[in-house]
């Protein structure tokens, strides 16, 4: 039965809505050590210790899609819930477009000063190539991997968390299936790892877009829209009094 989110929610209701999010974490966190598991065995210490090294600076820029996808799913779930559809629709596309476009500037100044991020966080001699490798080749898909973390969240506010786990889950068996080959098979060592883990997250970004582009039985969908600086930054602060 679907659980819609107008309904008044009693706890068993709380938790089978959530419970699809809960796993889509827990699943997210899993596939992320198998990754490690691939290169520590395949490619050897040095070559996991520098993911490990520059993993922090991708993340935190591509911190914009949890940041955009909390922020903006609060925006557009109180523009819902005050009977404006059309709004909520524009704020949605809003985020979705400003996340692309931040996501490809960040993209080309982090492959740019790759090295410099390397070295900063400590690493030295041929630890700083494995860095920049695997930097520079991760980096050129953080537009996609902050979609996918925005998509997780707007997958609730559309009533769709099983969509989110199932996405979840197709994005980290594509990413274990891709690091088999890759890294094991070809022995494309950290770029294999890194372009394995671009591509699923190409998967997990895709699959929410066509979703939303087209017309479906939810209050979300992408339509055009104009840019507008008060929600974009209301959306950062998560502030909407």
């Amino acid at each position: 039965m679907k659980i819609q989110l107008s309904e008044h929610f009693t706890y068993k209701k709380l938790i089978q809505f959530t419970i699809p999010t809960i796993i889509m974490m827990i699943f997210t966190s899993i596939y992320g050590v198998v990754d490690g598991i691939f290169v520590s065995n395949c490619v050897g210490a040095e070559a996991f210790a520098g993911v490990n090294l520059i993993m922090p600076a991708i993340m935190i820029l591509g911190s914009i899609g949890f940041m955009f996808g909390t922020g903006g799913s609060a925006l557009v779930s109180k523009t819902i819930g005050e009977g404006d559809n059309k709004k909520a629709k524009e704020y949605f596309s809003m985020i979705i477009y400003v996340i692309i476009i931040i996501g490809l500037i960040l993209s080309i100044i982090g492959f740019i000063i790759m090295d410099k991020i390397a070295i900063l966080l400590g690493a030295t001699g041929d630890l700083v190539n494995v860095c920049v490798t695997y930097g520079r080749a991760l980096i050129i898909f953080i537009v996609p991997f902050s979609l996918q973390n925005c998509f997780q969240s707007f997958l609730v506010v559309a009533e769709k968390p099983k969509m989110g786990l199932v996405i979840s889950i197709i994005v980290g068996i594509t990413n274990m299936i891709l690091d088999f080959l890759f890294i094991y098979v070809l022995k494309m060592g950290v770029f294999g790892a890194a372009i394995a883990t671009g591509i699923s997250q190409v998967v997990g970004s895709i699959v929410p877009i066509i979703f939303f582009i087209n017309k479906n039985n939810t209050n979300l969908r992408l339509v055009k829209t104009k840019f507008k600086l008060k929600p974009i930054l209301n959306t950062c602060l998560n502030r909407f009094i």
